[in-house]
């Protein structure tokens, strides 16, 4: 009895042992070479890096079975399954790390869409990576079993037919999946992105294999699948350049001032951070029985900004007629020479 537990205690502490010095030396890697994040990333694998030493030591000297006297054979198979998950985990925290690195290298970029572009992408081969290293390694456990084994043969001779039916059933879910791969490395929408879709606007959250998490002005979440990306026409109106044009428009007497208001308007852009100075201007687009229709258009640098100069515009155009010309603002007419 006091072999097996010597040993229990044996990998106890190695695999402690393991788990500090893999910390300390990536820690100190990590010190010396700033300039590469993989390796304070790498860190995160200590507990993983952990269970796969642990689980091989007790494979190979199996002081559990001699220490309370347990089926060889049993005990083997979970440790066995506890090593592949630990493996599959491992491997999932890697190759998380070594994305994560290669995308701080474009964070310094100073090109927004860039940015986003790697991180919507590197976000999905995130996804598509680590649910193929779960697949392979639930798979690789469940073949440990016989039984598995056993009815492998009659599996693979049905596999056509299951082949069809699993298509047909998951065809949604399916294109759902290639419409986010196509999503990824088509750049047609990417994280951060403000979009319009279905009356809606909002700025793009989170992009996963199904679906895409878009949060509205009023922070409700629009969920919406990845295939209608790829299938319907969407406004996005940050692809290339953030800045857009926001317009106003005021129903006014005719005998509004236009090139007083369009001189107030002109006053007032440059007293509010949220205009670009590239562009703007006051125009009269149309007329009607009782009264002539104004456009004020201005620039700003993000959708966001647009929205709140819009607000402002408006609010200082109309206080601006109520103050010094009153008879321009619409009235409703009940009688004649009124």
């Amino acid at each position: 009895m006091l072999w097996p537990l010597v040993s229990l205690l044996a990998v106890v502490l190695v695999t402690l042992a393991v788990g500090w010095v893999a910390d300390q030396v990536l820690q100190r890697v990590a010190g010396r070479h700033p300039e590469a994040p993989v390796w304070a990333l790498l860190r995160r694998c200590r507990v993983p890096l952990q269970l796969v030493v642990c689980s091989s030591l007790l494979i190979g000297t199996q002081p559990i079975e001699r220490l309370f006297d347990l089926e060889g054979d049993d005990t083997h198979h979970v440790l066995l399954l506890a090593l592949f998950a630990s493996i599959g985990w491992l491997a999932i925290r890697i190759v998380a790390a070594l994305l994560e690195a290669f995308f701080t290298r474009y964070e310094a970029v100073a090109d927004p869409a860039r940015v986003q572009r790697v991180r919507t992408q590197l976000g999905l081969t995130r996804r598509v990576v680590s649910a193929l290293i779960a697949v392979v390694t639930v798979a690789v456990m469940l073949l440990t079993f016989q039984a598995m084994r056993t009815i492998g043969a009659s599996l693979l001779a049905s596999a056509g037919i299951i082949g069809i039916v699993a298509g047909i059933a998951a065809q949604s879910a399916l294109g759902n999946f290639f419409a986010g791969l196509q999503i990824a490395f088509g750049d047609t929408v990417r994280i951060g992105d403000t979009v319009f879709v279905e009356g809606q606007q909002g700025t793009v959250e989170e992009i996963t294999l199904s679906y895409l998490v878009i949060r509205l002005w009023d922070y409700r979440r629009l969920i919406v699948p990845t295939s209608y990306f790829v299938s319907k026409p969407f406004e996005n109106w940050t692809r290339k350049d953030p800045g857009l044009l926001g317009s106003v428009l005021l129903h006014l007497d005719h005998t509004t001032p236009v090139g007083e208001l369009r001189t107030a308007l002109g006053d007032f852009l440059p007293t509010t951070p949220l205009w670009d100075t590239l562009e703007w201007s006051l125009q009269v687009t149309d007329t009607t029985p009782s009264t002539i229709v104004i456009r004020a258009t201005m620039t700003a640098r993000t959708p966001d900004d647009v929205a709140l100069l819009r607000f402002a515009v408006r609010e200082h155009l109309v206080a601006y007629l109520r103050d010094t010309h009153p008879t321009a603002l619409p009235r409703v007419r009940t009688g004649e020479g009124e």
